[in-house]
C-alpha cells in the first residue's frame, strides 16, 4: 500500500461512491458547525482581512467539501454587515491527496457559485476557488498565507501504515485484524500512536507556518474514549475478513499483513500533542458521539446497509490494494449482516473530537 496514492474515497457519483454515501460525514460537520462558525467569526473580527483566505484540508470529492465553506462565508458576511463593513473577498483552497477525485469536486463549483448568488445577489463579493493535490503532512501553502483552516474527518488518517507491525521473526503482530483490536498486542498500539504523534505534530507545525498570527483552525476527527479501548467499526470489518479467511475466500497471509492507516486518539492525547508542539493556543477541545447509522429508518436491514455503504465508500480503495476486487461485494454483504447483529446487541457510536486553535507565533 502506498498511502499517498491509494488513500482516497470512492470516486465518481455511482451507488458506491463517496459522493452518494457520505451523509454521516455531513452530519458530523453539521454537529461541529457551532465551533467552526465561532472560530471563523473570531478570526474575521480580529484580523478584518480584505481577502479571507481559507483552506479545506482533506476535502474529498463529495458535496460535503463545500458545506463548511458555505457556512463560513455566511458567518463572515453577517459579521461584516454587523459593523457596516464591506464583506471581504474569499480565497478557498481545496486540498487533498493527488488520488482524490478533483474532477467530480470541480463539477460542483457552478452550483456552489449559483447558490451563493441566489442567496446574496449576483454582485456579492468574489469567491476564488482552487484545488491543491498534495499531502497535508508537510507544507502546502506559503508562509503567513491563510486566515483559517478547516478539516473534517481527515487527520485521523495516517501518512503511512505504522512501522513495527512485524515481529523479529517476521510474523505479523496483528493477525486476524486490520486495526487495533481487543486481541492486538500492546506493541501494536504503541506503533500506531507513534505514527499518529509524528504525523499530527508535522501537521500542526506545517499549518503554523502557513496561518497568519491570530488565524484559526478547526479540526474534526474520530477519537477514542480510552487509549486502551479502540473498539471501532474497523475491528468489525477485520473480523468479517477473518470469517472469509475461514471460508477460504481470501488468503490468511493477506489479512495478517493488511493494516488500515488510521488512528483514533483520545482527547488527552490530542491536548498533549497540541501543547507539546506549542504553535497554537487551545480554544476548545470537545467531544460528541454519533451513532454508526444516521439513517432515520428503524428497519435494522436498512440501517445495516447504510453503515456498510458508508464504510465501503471509505475503505474499498485501500482494501483493493491487497484483496481481489472480486471479493468486495461479498465482503460487504457479510459485513452488513454482522453490523445488523451487533446493533441489535448494543448501541455503537463514533466518538468525535472537535479541536479549535489559534496561531500564536
Amino acid at each position: 500500500m502506498e498511502v499517498e496514492r491509494d488513500l482516497h474515497m470512492m470516486k465518481g457519483i455511482d451507488q458506491n461512491s463517496y459522493a452518494k454515501n457520505s451523509s454521516l460525514q455531513r452530519t458530523i460537520t453539521t454537529q461541529a458547525s457551532p465551533v467552526i462558525e465561532e472560530s471563523a467569526r473570531e478570526v474575521y473580527n480580529r484580523l478584518s482581512p480584505k481577502c479571507f483566505m481559507m483552506a479545506e484540508m482533506g476535502c474529498s470529492s463529495g458535496p460535503n467539501a463545500l458545506l463548511a465553506i458555505s457556512r463560513i462565508i455566511d458567518v463572515i458576511d453577517e459579521a461584516s454587515q454587523s459593523i457596516n463593513q464591506q464583506c471581504p473577498q474569499f480565497g478557498v483552497h481545496l486540498n487533498d491527496l493527488p488520488g482524490n477525485d478533483f474532477n467530480s469536486l470541480f463539477d460542483l463549483l457552478p452550483s456552489f457559485k449559483n447558490a451563493i448568488e441566489a442567496a446574496k445577489g449576483s454582485n456579492f463579493t468574489p469567491c476564488f476557488v482552487t484545488g491543491i493535490p498534495k499531502s497535508f503532512f508537510g507544507r502546502v501553502f506559503p508562509d503567513d498565507f491563510l486566515h483559517f483552516v478547516h478539516s473534517s474527518y481527515g487527520v485521523h488518517f495516517l501518512s503511512q501504515v505504522p512501522n513495527g507491525l512485524v515481529s523479529e521473526n517476521g510474523e505479523a503482530l496483528n493477525q486476524r485484524n486490520i486495526y487495533i483490536a481487543k486481541t492486538s498486542p500492546p506493541e501494536l498500539h504503541k506503533a500506531y500512536y507513534a505514527q499518529f504523534k509524528k504525523d499530527f505534530t508535522l501537521f500542526l507545525s506545517s499549518r503554523s507556518r502557513e496561518i497568519v498570527f491570530g488565524g484559526g483552525m478547526v479540526l474534526v476527527f474520530i477519537g477514542s474514549f480510552d487509549s486502551d479501548d479502540h473498539d471501532s467499526i474497523y475491528e468489525l470489518l477485520g473480523s468479517t475478513l477473518h470469517d472469509m479467511v475461514l471460508e477460504g475466500l481470501i488468503e490468511k497471509e493477506k489479512l495478517d499483513n493488511f493494516n488500515i492507516p488510521f488512528y483514533s486518539p483520545t482527547v488527552d492525547e490530542v491536548r498533549k500533542l497540541v501543547e507539546d508542539e506549542g504553535s497554537f493556543a487551545l480554544n476548545k477541545l470537545e467531544a460528541f458521539t454519533t451513532d454508526w447509522s444516521v439513517d432515520t429508518s428503524q428497519n435494522p436491514e436498512i440501517r445495516a446497509k447504510f453503515v456498510g455503504k458508508t464504510i465501503r465508500a471509505v475503505a474499498e480503495p485501500l482494501l483493493t490494494t491487497t484483496f481481489s476486487p472480486a471479493v468486495i461485494d461479498n465482503l460487504f454483504l457479510l459485513f452488513e449482516t454482522r453490523v445488523k447483529v451487533r446493533k441489535a446487541e448494543k448501541r455503537d457510536e463514533y466518538f468525535n473530537i472537535v479541536l479549535s486553535v489559534t496561531e500564536k507565533e
